[in-house]
């Protein structure tokens, strides 16, 4: 069925409209902003590195260097702002070196590999921001003003003397002037489309800078690296520090004090059978400790299987096999495993799909879940799969956050996969 001829007009005038969307001149502004903020810093930081190169057998050449790493820094802090809020790339600020004094600070500046990645960014941006400046002016500004040349032809043109006679021009191809209807429409039409391609060719030539930003004004795969390290360890010791308070308070308030109504109860027994009691009564006290008994051992094994499941001794396999049978819903196991991850790398993916499941059948809604389990090639990747009603997220509260900080004290991954209405695909990978 054809479209009516007015749906079709309507949605050619969309298209250029959609160049003056409120995302497309964000990207525009900051296309304007980063050539002069380019330029500037990078003529700064030049004299700056020249001068302070030439005096650097002084004290005052350190300084001005140091002042000079100290302004590339301010000036990658705008930079990190500026395309946060306008071009949506969040970049990590690096770390800061500790530095104490001012010969402190001075030596950070002068050592700190943060510093000098911005100069090289000052120096570098003219190159990548000129390419979105020329983006903007040959798809904005050369569009919109050939777009409204039957508008604009009575100021934007020039005059041509032919002896006696003068003609003004505006817009000539081959000979052919098209200042006259309808051969105006020829640039009309192609002005709407190139700010139809507009977005499109200012992305494109915005993409180097973003990727130069990126590269040199966060931190560096080995600061990354330390820094994951550091909230690894930080939340490994919080968390055998929490472990072993749990342990002491389930064994003071729990197994502890049923052993002690253990005790009392084999006393009141050794009393009873010395004095001759009667036999009901004797059995009665009997059976309270070993009720006692029973539910101290259940204790002391439910304690054991929180700190090291006995079941995994037998494989990873058999684990989840184990667990998927306790589960609450119906959950079909999948695994294949080539070869035996190490029983660190068992026991994190044994405790992340007993979270999993259980999140599963406390919020999902579900009828069932999956969970598959490869481990090759040095990588064990454990995905568990729901059909329930999504809406799942990292840092939601669903105690994703604590299973991601776990897997990555083996620097391993987590992924959440939960569109609203579902399904839920939870991945987690780990190396071993």
């Amino acid at each position: 069925m054809r479209r009516p001829t007015a749906a079709l007009a309507l949605d050619v005038l969309r298209r250029p409209a959609a160049a003056f969307a409120p995302k497309a001149l964000a990207v525009l502004l900051h296309a304007l902003i980063a050539l002069p903020l380019a330029l500037v810093g990078f003529v700064l930081t030049l004299v700056g590195l020249v001068v302070g190169g030439a005096l650097s057998v002084t004290t005052l050449g350190l300084w001005l260097l140091a002042l000079t790493v100290r302004g590339a820094l301010a000036l990658g802090s705008v930079q990190r702002a500026l395309a946060r809020s306008l071009l949506g790339l969040d970049i990590e600020e690096p770390p800061t070196p500790p530095a104490r004094g001012v010969l402190g600070r001075r030596r950070a500046l002068l050592l700190g590999r943060a510093g000098w990645r911005a100069v090289g960014c000052a120096l570098a941006t003219p190159f990548t921001a000129v390419l979105g400046f020329a983006a903007v002016l040959g798809a904005y500004a050369y569009g919109a003003q050939t777009a409204l040349h039957p508008l604009l032809k009575r100021w934007n043109h020039h005059t041509v003397r032919d002896g006696d006679s003068v003609r003004h021009v505006s817009i000539e191809v081959l000979g052919v002037q098209l200042d006259s209807w309808p051969r105006w429409l020829i640039p009309m039409v192609a002005g709407l489309a190139l700010l139809a391609a507009a977005p499109w060719l200012l992305r494109h030539a915005l993409a180097p800078h973003r990727a130069l930003l990126a590269a040199t004004l966060g931190p560096s795969d080995a600061e990354r690296r330390i820094r994951t390290l550091e909230e690894t360890r930080a939340q490994a010791v919080d968390d055998a520090a929490a472990t072993l308070r749990r342990i002491e308070r389930d064994l003071h308030d729990g197994t502890q004090a049923r052993l002690v109504g253990l005790a009392m109860h084999l006393t009141m027994i050794r009393e009873l059978v010395g004095a001759d009691a009667d036999r009901e009564r004797l059995l009665a006290v009997v059976d309270t400790a070993q009720g006692n008994a029973k539910q101290a051992i259940a204790d002391l094994r439910h304690l054991v299987k929180g700190i090291h499941p006995p079941v995994l001794d037998q494989g990873l396999d058999t684990a989840l096999a184990t667990l998927a049978a306790d589960s609450a819903l119906p959950v079909e196991v999948v695994t294949d495993i080539e070869a035996r991850p190490a029983p660190a790398v068992e026991s994190i993916a044994y405790f992340c799909a007993a979270e999993l499941l259980a999140n599963t059948a406390k919020h999902s809604g579900a009828a069932g879940a999956t969970v598959t389990v490869t481990a090759r090639a040095g990588l064990l990747r454990l995905t568990v799969h729901d059909g329930g009603r999504g809406g799942a997220a990292i840092g939601a509260g669903s105690g994703l956050t604590g299973l991601l900080t776990r897997v990555r004290t083996v620097d391993g991954t987590l992924t959440c996969d939960s569109p609203p209405g579902g399904p839920t695909v939870v991945t987690v990978e780990l190396p071993y």
